[in-house]
């Protein structure tokens, strides 16, 4: 049982990344990137990511920080429980309108002026992020680990719960060994299945034996 195979058969079960789950098509423009951040917001909390997921898709409509600021606490609250998100509405409603009039005042609505800030220093990106209200360490790495598609500078990325997937499968539980199973575009489908793995008991034994 090799590593490749364990890593094509992983990619072909789970190998989408949570951004693709939540209808975000990722690329380097305000839009896909603020969505990303408002899903990394939401898989923050002690949340199952499907939930997280689902309350992303509602969220599209508010998918710039102007849209999110502009829209009423109510109708973020409203969309945040079309998606079964009602656990945390009120004060994740009250989060991104935070966040988003931060993003506004710091960078104009648009992440690529914090991706020029930081000049490719991972912890001064993750720090950075940190500054925005509900997004802690665990939200950082979801969005690090989730827009590394498209900042090839943060590759290879694999946080606590990616590399825990990857010891769970037998595969080496160290980014630069990781990154060279696959292309560079993958790693970011690699690292959301090897979350999967970690989340999923069943999906890591399923994912031995297909290999």
């Amino acid at each position: 049982m090799s590593a490749q195979n364990i890593v094509r058969c992983l990619l072909d079960e789970a190998g989408i990344t949570y951004a693709e789950q939540s209808g975000i098509s990722m690329a380097n423009k305000p839009a896909p990137l603020y969505r990303l951040l408002v899903l990394a917001v939401l898989m923050s909390t002690r949340i199952k990511a499907e939930l997280a997921v689902s309350a992303a898709r509602e969220l599209a409509e508010f998918g710039t920080p102007q849209k999110m600021f502009d829209a009423t606490w109510q109708q973020r609250v409203e969309a945040l429980d079309r998606g079964h998100y009602a656990r945390y509405d009120e004060s994740t409603s009250t989060a991104l309108g935070k966040g988003a009039q931060l993003l506004l005042d710091q960078y104009h609505g648009d992440l690529r002026r914090l991706r020029a800030k930081v000049d490719g220093d991972v912890e001064l990106l993750q720090a950075k992020l940190t500054e925005l209200p509900r997004l802690g360490p665990v939200g950082a790495d979801i969005f690090c680990r989730e827009v590394q598609l498209v900042w090839p500078e943060l590759r290879p990325f694999f946080d606590k719960k990616a590399l825990g997937g990857a010891e769970k499968l037998g595969l080496p539980p160290d980014p630069d060994r990781l990154a060279e199973l696959v292309e560079g575009p993958d790693l970011a489908r690699l690292a959301a299945a090897l979350v999967r793995a970690t989340l999923d008991r069943g999906l890591a034994a399923e994912i031995t034996k297909a290999a």
